[in-house]
């Protein structure tokens, strides 16, 4: 089964090997037809600390890390 990848924008990046991803969707209202956005915010790995607030970032699904933590960044080669 091939992994979920999504994109998203870095939050948070305090804790070690760890950061936020805020990733937004846009939806339709069933009622008003209308589009309307919908984030929510992902922990994911990043082994090399090398990612900064700001940055959009690429987040692939992987094997359960912690409680929380089951993706990653997806590095530059893969």
């Amino acid at each position: 089964m091939p992994r979920r990848v999504m994109q998203g924008v870095v939050v948070s990046d305090k804790a070690d090997k760890t950061i936020v991803v805020k990733v937004e969707r846009r939806v339709m209202h069933p009622l008003y037809k209308k589009f309307i956005r919908r984030s929510k915010r992902y922990l994911a790995h990043d082994e090399s600390n090398v990612v900064k607030v700001g940055d959009v970032v690429r987040i692939r699904e992987c094997r359960p890390i912690s409680k929380r933590k089951c993706w990653e960044t997806m590095t530059e080669s893969g």
